[in-house]
This record gives structure tokens, sequence and C-alpha cells, in this order.
């Protein structure tokens, strides 16, 4: 086992960073790792695979934030493609995706990143050494003491400062009036580049998911379809009822909880909600009769949230009927 751990930490000393005359070497592989050894404690990656997830982003923007003291900007897409460099890395593509890069060899954008990678895979034998507490902890200080002996007694604080960004940005989506939260992005719209707008919208669009079945207590407000799993599974959809694409609008009032199934059927406008929170099903639908048909819900009211502030906008829910509902 010691001959393992010591590959390892050799590996983690000897990262290919990038260097710049003025900056330095760059932090951002050894950010990436501390973010993924994050969500592996807290079992929020749960196999060799990472996927590019909100958590996983959001994880190494507060890590980030806590341990760089250099002027580097973070970029996320950096580290995750040019980590394929280490031979514990490994880059697998989506099926007839083709990586596209710049002209010195790196990754074009974050959103490029996102359409071509289905998931980078960490070694196996690394992963379950990252999934031991005693081996984590040390291949974890490892990079620490490493790369940021300045700012080595900021890891402590990384959780609670994680659970801060999360809070706020859940407060505006439960809490603000839609036009005050599109006034917060046109903000961020003007204040960051693209690639770091897109980040930021990948990481409220990641919380809206979980937020919105979160209020319905993780069930689908049409069939009430409630499935619980100790694998951290969600089987319960964020619907937006009207596209983010088209509102920019992340508020709780613009989301519903619905199987997946059902959510189909809401965005290719098979079934709908009116105003008076009355479940409709689209005239053009013929079908059998099963436990599965959506005439059965047909009349029904849906399940709402608690607090009135939370239930679905009627404007948006009018905008639903007009615009995507078939008649």
């Amino acid at each position: 086992m010691n001959e393992v751990i010591n590959k390892y930490i050799h590996l983690f000393e000897t990262l290919n960073r990038g260097y710049n005359k003025r900056l330095g070497k760059a932090p951002h592989k050894p950010i990436l790792l501390l973010s993924i050894i994050q969500l592996i404690q807290r079992k929020e990656i749960v196999s060799n695979r990472i996927f590019i997830t909100p958590e996983l982003l959001l994880e190494f923007k507060n890590v980030w934030n806590a341990m760089v003291d250099t002027p580097h900007t973070p970029n996320f897409a950096l580290p995750f493609f040019h980590m394929r460099s280490e031979s514990f890395w490994h880059l697998v593509t989506k099926t007839g995706m083709e990586l596209i890069v710049t002209k010195s060899k790196s990754i074009k954008s974050f959103k490029n990143l996102k359409e071509s990678i289905a998931f980078a895979e960490i070694d196996k034998r690394l992963f379950e050494l990252l999934s031991d507490s005693a081996t984590r902890t040390i291949l974890e200080q490892v990079i620490v003491q490493k790369y940021f002996k300045n700012t080595a007694s900021n890891y402590s604080i990384i959780l609670s400062n994680v659970n801060n960004v999360v809070l706020k940005i859940e407060s505006q989506m439960l809490n603000e009036p839609k036009a005050d939260y599109q006034n917060h992005l046109k903000e961020l719209r003007a204040s960051l580049d693209d690639d770091e707008y897109e980040e930021e919208i990948f990481i409220r669009g990641g919380l809206f998911k979980k937020t919105i079945p979160k209020i319905y207590n993780h069930s689908c407000c049409i069939s009430g379809m409630r499935i619980e799993s100790s694998q951290n599974a969600q089987m319960i959809d964020a619907c937006h009822i009207i596209p983010f694409s088209i509102s920019n609008d992340d508020t709780i009032p613009n989301g519903i909880s619905l199987s997946p199934n059902l959510h189909r059927a809401f965005d290719r406008g098979l079934i709908t909600i009116n105003q008076d929170y009355i479940v409709r099903i689209s005239p053009t639908v013929t079908e059998n009769e099963t436990v599965f048909s959506l005439s059965q819900f047909n009349g029904n009211q849906i399940i709402l949230p608690k607090k009135a502030s939370w239930y679905p906008s009627p404007e948006s829910l009018q905008w639903h009927n007009k615009e995507v509902f078939a008649l």
C-alpha cells in the first residue's frame, strides 16, 4: 500500500503546470484536485468518473477563492482539459463529438468542454485511496503544502464558504421577485466575460434543479410520485415553466417538480397547468387506458408548495398555456 500511496504523492507533487513570466506557475490543476477530494469526502462523487457538474464547478471556485493568492484567472475548463497530461487522468468524449481546441492546443471554452466531454476518469486505485479518510488526508495535505503554503490555513474554512455561496443563490431564487433576479443576471452579464458568465449560469441551473424538488418534498406536483434512494439518485425533475433561455428566470415561481415522463409531456405541450393550478391534457393526445396514461390527471389540482410565494407564477403558466400547450 505504501508503494501505491508514494506513487500518487509523487504524481501530485510533480503536476505539469502552465507557466507565465508575470504570474508564475498556474494553480489550476491542484485546485481542481482539491475540489474533487472535497466532493469525494462529502460523497457527492461516488465513482472514479468525474463529471462536469455544477457542484464541482462551484467547489472549484470556492477552493480557488480560499487558496489562490496570485492574479490568475479561475478558468475551470483549463485544468479539466489539460489534466489529461497526467497519467492518472483520462478524458472521455461524448459519442460523435470532437474536441475543439485553439491554435495553442488548449480548450476553446467552458461551453465547448461541456458539449464535448462526457467525463474524466481517474485511476480506480487513486479513487480508492481518496475514498479512504486516512489516505485521502495524506494526499490532500501533499497538495496543500506543495502548492499553497502561504494560504494553507484557509483550507479549513472551505466548506463553510461554499455553503454560504449556495445559501445566497438559493435565497435569491426563493425570495427575490422575478425582475430583481433578472437584474442580477444582467449585472453579472455586464461584469463577467463569456466563460465566467456561462459558468455562473451553469451553477445557478444546478441549484435550481436541486431547490425545486426540495420545496415540493421531492414529489411530482401532478402525479404525487415520490421515490427516495440511499444512492443519492434524484427521480423528480425541476422543470422551468418558461424555459430559462427565454425567461432568464430561475426563481421558484417559474418552476414546478415533475416526474421525467410528465416533464417531457409538459415541455412538448401535451399537458399544461392553468392559472387555477388545474391540470389540462391536450386534445391532440390519444392513448390507451393504463396506469401511465396522461388523461387520469385531467382536471386534478397540482400539489402546491407550503408558501404561497412559491406557487407557480400565473403569468408563467399563462405563457405555457398560450405558447406551448397543443390545442
